[in-house]
């Protein structure tokens, strides 16, 4: 495996979004990013030019950790992430649900969330094969999320990379069966995977931790206000809610179960927390923005539907340049938590970080 280093970014810090705080040991509380010394240039570009490589134009110092490095090691953990969920839902009886299920786990994807969980176990010393029950079992929690975020009771989604979404191509209560069997599925693969290879009490604490992201403080939490804001006017502290809840949290439990069952301690469990929450409305603010400024071809999913559906987005709530600037600010904040461990195994996270800000789709 390559080995990682890193430095710092050219200083240009860009301002912080107004009323968003910093507090993280309750789960549910709000944000704030805070200027540090890892900071970077936030490029203007024409927000509605599909030229644009990215939301943010990152500009390393020449020196910096190489990003085909991290790519290299993005694909390794990748293709181990889907061979081991191709191992761990085969097609049996019923052929249908079954489909169904594995149609929307193994339909590709970036497979952020399990990445984070085995870079932050192995952040702690911990190794891949420790980290791959709850790796597998974050991402089989987001197919589901994803099977039923796009019903016709949700955001009522036709398309989702790039392909007919479950439900068009399965049926509604097939679609429907089939998210609730990938979220008892996750629960029990951790439950399996971990036995006999992390201790108990690591993988109990894993276990409440994805429960938490889903449940009501969680997901279903964060959908809840989602789809009653609809057509609303809703503010910065409301959409941060929000995405908190639907996007950052179950991005934050894939690190911090991973962080657990590398056998981390609580300090450092909390702050690898800190540093997935920022990601994690990171992932949502790039999201936003590629929302308004690609079309449905190049993001795998239809384009515009929030503005159809007049939902709060960062975009419009912040402008184009101010959800930037605050990208900007989340990337520099999350690169700050991993100042404290190893600059060799904490690259992978903090090019992770980096990766959010450039995607395209």
């Amino acid at each position: 495996m390559a080995k990682f280093g890193s430095r710092g970014l050219p200083h240009h810090a860009a301002p912080m979004a107004p009323n968003l705080k910093l507090h993280i040991p309750p789960r549910t509380a709000p944000l704030k990013t805070k200027h540090s010394a890892v900071s970077f240039r936030c490029a203007a570009a024409d927000p509605t030019s599909t030229a644009s490589s990215s939301v943010l134009q990152l500009q390393p110092d020449k020196e910096c950790f190489g990003f085909d490095d991290f790519k290299q090691y993005m694909a390794s953990k990748v293709a181990a992430v889907n061979e081991a969920l191709d191992r761990a839902l085969p097609l049996r009886h019923q052929e249908r649900l079954h489909e169904s299920m594995r149609y929307s786990l193994l339909a590709g994807g970036k497979r952020v969330r399990p990445v984070l969980a085995i870079a932050a176990c192995e952040l702690m010393g911990g190794d891949e094969a420790a980290a791959a029950p709850v790796a597998c079992a974050v991402e089989m929690v987001h197919a589901m999320s994803l099977v039923h975020d796009d019903l016709p009771c949700m955001d009522d989604d036709d398309l989702r990379r790039g392909r007919p979404a479950n439900h068009v191509a399965f049926g509604i209560s097939t679609a429907l069966l089939a998210g609730d069997a990938l979220l008892a599925l996750a629960f029990e693969h951790v439950a399996r995977g971990c036995a006999g290879g992390v201790p108990a009490e690591r993988a109990l604490r894993a276990v409440a931790e994805l429960g938490n992201a889903v449940g009501a403080e969680g997901l279903a939490a964060g959908q809840v206000v989602d789809l009653a804001s609809e057509g609303a006017a809703v503010g910065l502290a409301t959409l941060e809610y929000i995405h908190v809840h639907k996007t950052a949290r179950l991005l934050e439990a894939a690190a911090v179960c991973g962080a657990i069952v590398g056998g981390g301690t609580d300090e450092e469990v909390e702050s690898i927390r800190r540093y997935a929450r920022c990601i994690g409305l990171l992932f949502q603010v790039v999201d936003d923005v590629l929302d308004v400024t690609r079309t449905s071809e190049q993001l795998g999913k239809t384009a515009g539907k929030d503005l159809a559906a007049d939902k709060a987005t960062y975009p419009k709530l912040m402008g184009i340049d101010g959800a930037r600037a605050y990208a900007a600010e989340l990337v520099a904040s999350a690169e700050a938590e991993l100042d404290r461990f190893d600059a060799g195994r904490a690259a992978p996270l903090r090019h992770l970080a980096r990766f959010i800000a450039y995607r395209q789709n």
